[in-house]
């Protein structure tokens, strides 16, 4: 039984904190979307286009790296002040962005946005799970997932019309409103922790560790084409900062991830589990619409709306498992969830040259179903698992492994995409931008090109349904008969 000085709030202030919560996710989610619809007009702003990915390759690492951090000082200091510190760090990051005069300025703003970032999903998620008790949090999994969902609809739709009718640097400072009415909310009716004058020191060493074995990783993932043969280097780099980060972790008296994160069978679960769930969303996220466009010639709009289909599937899923775990079991849920995404991979399979828009807007959807009961699943575990004392560090882990699963995800199904094409048509520099500029691929030419693309994917949905098959595995390790209790 893990009682907060939060969970005990009034129904009203609890209401309040919840909807501060949302705000900061919306504003969190819809950042990578809004600012994506907007880079052509950036671009022909700041110019620096050959800087282009590190506009977004910054904001995620520095994120990435910073979300254990953060959850590591929720627990040692208060989710609330370490909130408003991450929040603070986010909007000067976006207002200074609004401002940027050049792309290297741009750029260094952005790793402002993303060292802020790195707070604000984890511990919306971590005051939730103080604030309302076992099944209130399964329950309220379908409100917090409908966010992404909404963020990915509107999120391009609102970058497009700030473009349009006002100017690039109101992506950036759409969020500072949304962001004061949180950090307010939460101020007013959060309670603040009680002082610990016993607060242990944080584990410097540890950090570093970690900064560097997920920095060089993350940066070997994200700009591996462009880092030649540094890029072997980075992996050594990484692989022998997270041997010196077992080492210290085992040795120091605070560690930043407390030993009892790796005694639970539900924590490990819940974190190879959103290893793998990060990992396998890259089949949908960064290749189906290109599927969409190169191969079955379909437009931007189409390939957007596929991807939507997905977000929409995600909380209905998340809705409809938080009321079922209740009366079943953690493992029965992430079983289910672990068979969509199984059956939404096989229907990937199934695509060729001449498939439908809508047997993809299927395979999207059924996915987004499996990832919405996974996802759901895995963290409520973890969260109603964890003691309060280690809630912020075991949940934003599961956030952590998500966005490193990600990153592997995309070079893994990258790789896989272009030694593929490498293959099926050598002395073709870039095929698939050939077949988006040829919309239609009207030609015998043009409709061999957009077969052999076809099989080429294909090879990359083996790999992706090998990883989905994973997360039956990652179902597998959660303990039998857990379920959310009535009372904490």
């Amino acid at each position: 039984m893990h009682q907060t000085p939060a969970s005990t709030a009034a129904p009203l202030r609890r209401g309040l904190i919840l909807i501060a919560c949302m705000l900061a996710m919306f504003m969190a989610a819809v950042e990578v979307t809004i600012v994506a619809t907007a880079m052509p007009d950036i671009i022909a702003s700041l110019g620096g286009f050959p800087l282009l990915s590190w506009v977004f390759s910054i904001y995620l690492l520095l994120q990435a790296i910073s979300i254990p951090i953060y959850g590591r000082l929720a627990d040692m200091f208060g989710r609330k002040p370490v909130f408003f510190v991450g929040t603070g760090l986010f909007l000067s990051g976006s207002i200074l962005c609004g401002f940027a005069s050049h792309m290297p300025a741009l750029i260094l703003f952005r790793a402002l946005q993303g060292l802020g970032a790195g707070a604000i999903v984890p511990l919306a998620t971590t005051i939730i799970a103080d604030v309302y008790n076992q099944q209130e949090r399964a329950r309220l999994q379908g409100y917090l997932s409908s966010v992404w969902a909404v963020s990915a609809i509107i999120g391009p739709l609102m970058g497009a019309f700030i473009v349009r009718h006002y100017h690039w640097s109101g992506v950036f400072w759409v969020n500072v409103p949304l962001g004061i009415i949180s950090t307010g909310l939460l101020a007013r009716y959060l309670p603040a922790a009680p002082h610990r004058r016993d607060a242990p020191s944080l584990d410097v060493a540890g950090i570093a560790y970690m900064t560097l074995a997920v920095g060089c990783l993350l940066i070997a993932l994200l700009q591996g084409d462009e880092l030649g043969r540094w890029r072997a280097g980075l992996l050594v780099l990484s692989v022998i900062s997270a041997v010196l980060l077992v080492r210290e972790q085992r040795r120091s008296a605070v560690p930043l991830f407390p030993l009892a994160l790796w005694q639970s069978k539900v924590i490990i679960a819940g974190n190879v589990g959103g290893l793998i769930i990060g990992a396998a969303m890259m089949g949908i996220a960064a290749f189906l619409p290109t599927y969409i466009q190169a191969v079955l010639g379909g437009s931007t709009l189409e390939a957007g709306w596929t991807l939507a289909v997905m977000s929409l599937g995600w909380p209905l899923a998340s809705t409809l498992c938080g009321r079922l775990m209740i009366h079943t079991s953690y493992r029965l849920m992430a079983l289910c969830g672990a068979v969509l995404l199984v059956a939404g991979s096989l229907l990937l399979l199934r695509l060729d040259a001449q498939s439908s828009i809508a047997a993809a807007r299927l395979a999207s959807f059924v996915i987004g179903l499996g990832m919405g009961m996974s996802n759901t699943t895995f963290l409520v575990s973890v969260q109603n698992e964890a003691p309060f004392a280690i809630r912020g560090i075991a949940t934003a882990s599961t956030v952590f492994t998500r966005m490193v699963g990600s990153a592997l995800g995309t070079a893994v199904l990258g790789a896989t995409l272009n030694m593929n094409l490498q293959r099926r048509l050598p002395g073709i520099d870039d095929p698939v931008q050939h077949l988006i500029a040829h919309h239609g691929h009207s030609g015998p030419g043009l409709a061999h090109m957009a077969q052999q693309v076809a099989l080429s994917m294909h090879g990359v949905y083996w790999v992706s349904s090998l990883i989905a098959f994973c997360a039956l595995i990652a179902a597998g390790l959660v303990p039998r008969g857990l379920r959310p209790r009535q009372e904490e």
